[in-house]
């Protein structure tokens, strides 16, 4: 959790469509989740939209239709805590593959916000709250921007 090797991104988001998709669950979490994006994406230029789903697990089903509706890139953001049984695995799975398979099968970037965690201390040292040592919300917004800025370079050099 250094940050070390953080790399320097193009974020400048405009004429960019990007929707963030935040899951509900682990609200105190998410909300600082959400508000890195937000703040990362608003910065940038970008026109942005929100939509929230009940968990991780509906990230990759919303990110795919906003992205088959005009978005240029998602932010998917979610927060999943092991527990006692097999469900963490099943959901940080499904997530995790659902949003590789949205990204791959739109050509269109997914900035992978989804924190998968032991416990709540490590969702609260990465959610870019007062006293987190990480932002990824705001990481995976960056990540999204830079990468749709180059698939729009890769597109209009055809």
């Amino acid at each position: 959790m250094s940050g070390e090797g953080h790399p320097v991104l193009d974020t400048d988001g405009t004429g960019l469509k990007v929707t963030i998709v935040s899951g509900l669950w682990h609200h105190g979490i998410a909300d600082g989740l959400l508000a890195g994006a937000r703040r990362v994406l608003l910065a940038s230029g970008a026109e942005v939209t929100e939509i929230q789903v009940p968990g991780s697990f509906e990230l990759p089903v919303a990110s795919k239709v906003a992205l088959d509706a005009g978005a240029d890139a998602v932010v998917a953001l979610g927060v999943i805590v092991r527990g006692g049984t097999p469900h963490f695995e099943y959901v940080s799975a499904a997530a995790t593959d659902g949003l590789t398979r949205v990204a791959i099968d739109t050509g269109k970037p997914v900035g992978f916000g989804v924190l998968t965690l032991d416990d709540e201390q490590q969702g609260l040292d990465r959610a870019g709250l007062p006293g987190s040592k990480e932002d990824k919300g705001a990481e995976a917004a960056e990540a999204a921007l830079a990468t749709a800025i180059i698939l729009r370079g890769i597109r209009n050099s055809k």
